[in-house]
């Protein structure tokens, strides 16, 4: 693979030099004081991400705790509601994407599972929320940016239906945390969820929730999976440890990533963030094309990945345009499941800079150019300069 390759997929995302670096050094034991330290580290640049999450840089919660695991961010998806829930217990699950649905899949192994659904790509009705949730309600799943579609969730509209019903509200920002606003009090949040490969621009293999103090007094350990017991991993992180073998070098990289977003600031970081998912979607736009999410007042275009819908005659043939992208050295992706040669989807989650964003418009349209489709490029790389000014 050529040097200067540049993912633009929904992750893994680029990651910085130290961040390589640090995974490359000699090996600890995970039961070493300099682990210890390694874990310390990246707890409290989580604890700063998932408590600083806003545009002015002021608090949106305290009190609560970050906890790091070896896995991806599903199996953290999984404690969460499963510390929460289980037996006859009612979850009420919002889909409306692949990863909303992951949410209920998870949900239906452990407790009753009510789901929420619309059709991939539309936006969430609050008021069919409403309609589903009640008193008997335990928990309510919803991801915050779904990435399958490109489209961002009203979580703030959900949050104040769960917390009516006193709900414990469990949300997916593993494409938001570290990239645009999550505000956990505002939202009524309970627990929330990330991913090192995401915003975070770590490297994957690992994931991390916060858990507020009210959640952490409602965990029942004993019912969750074993490797997910949570008032486990609350008591072996006091002591800066996970209660198994922990991934050292991603651990290692994982600290430095967060400890850059600390450095890089969270409102400078969100407003990068949307200024360069600004650039993407009037590139595009200006090529031609059309976004592919529906919005409705409830919900926005994800300030994190652009989804757009191919043009008809591409469709025919997706494996070209997507190969002609590639070979210009750049990776994006195209469609999950049903959507599948529907559309293509670019990131800008993570540590991207202005060129790289633009280097991403022009691959995009040369390829559509190379399978003979008809976009304005110009107009687009224009249009996309103008976003990054």
């Amino acid at each position: 693979m050529r040097e200067d390759f540049l993912l633009l997929n929904p992750g893994p995302v680029p990651l910085a030099h130290d961040v390589r670096t640090a995974m490359s050094e000699p090996m600890v034991s995970h039961r070493s004081s300099e682990f210890e330290s390694v874990y310390e580290r990246a707890q409290d640049g989580l604890d700063h991400i998932f408590e600083r999450s806003s545009l002015d840089g002021t608090p949106t919660t305290s009190g609560g705790t970050s906890l790091i695991f070896n896995g991806t961010a599903t199996m953290a998806m999984e404690a969460a509601v499963a510390n929460l829930a289980g037996g006859d217990d009612e979850v009420v699950a919002v889909v409306n994407g692949k990863f909303g649905r992951r949410f209920k899949r998870i949900a239906d192994r452990h407790a009753n599972v009510t789901p929420v659904a619309f059709d991939w790509g539309q936006p969430v009705d609050p008021d069919a929320v409403r309609e589903a949730v009640s008193d008997d309600t335990r928990v309510v799943t919803m991801v915050h940016n779904e990435t399958s579609t490109g489209l961002l969730n009203p979580v703030a509209e959900v949050g104040d239906i769960a917390a009516e019903h006193d709900a414990y509200y469990v949300v997916d920002g593993v494409t938001s945390l570290g990239g645009d606003e999550f505000l956990v009090d505002e939202w009524n949040v309970d627990v929330a969820v990330t991913d090192a490969q995401k915003c975070l621009a770590a490297p994957p293999g690992t994931s991390a929730l916060y858990a507020t103090p009210r959640a952490q007094d409602a965990f029942d350990g004993e019912d969750a999976p074993f490797y997910e017991d949570l008032d486990w991993h609350l008591r072996k992180a006091e002591t800066h440890q996970t209660p198994f073998t922990s991934a050292v070098p991603l651990f290692r990289g994982l600290a430095v990533a967060v400890e850059h977003i600390a450095e890089e600031g969270m409102p400078e970081r969100i407003s990068r963030h949307r200024k360069q998912s600004r650039a993407f979607r009037s590139a595009f736009t200006a090529m031609g094309l059309s976004m592919f999410p529906e919005r409705n007042d409830a919900s926005d275009y994800s300030n994190t990945l652009t989804a757009v819908s191919l043009p008809a005659d591409v469709r025919e043939r997706p494996d070209d345009f997507f190969d002609a992208v590639t070979e210009r050295g750049v990776s994006i992706s195209g469609g999950q499941a049903h959507l599948g040669g529907e559309i293509f989807r670019v990131s800008n989650m993570g540590n991207l800079s202005s060129e790289q964003v633009l280097r991403g418009v022009r691959a995009v349209g040369e390829s559509f150019h190379a399978v003979g489709a008809d976009v304005d490029l110009e107009a687009a790389m224009a249009a996309a300069r103008e976003q990054l000014r």
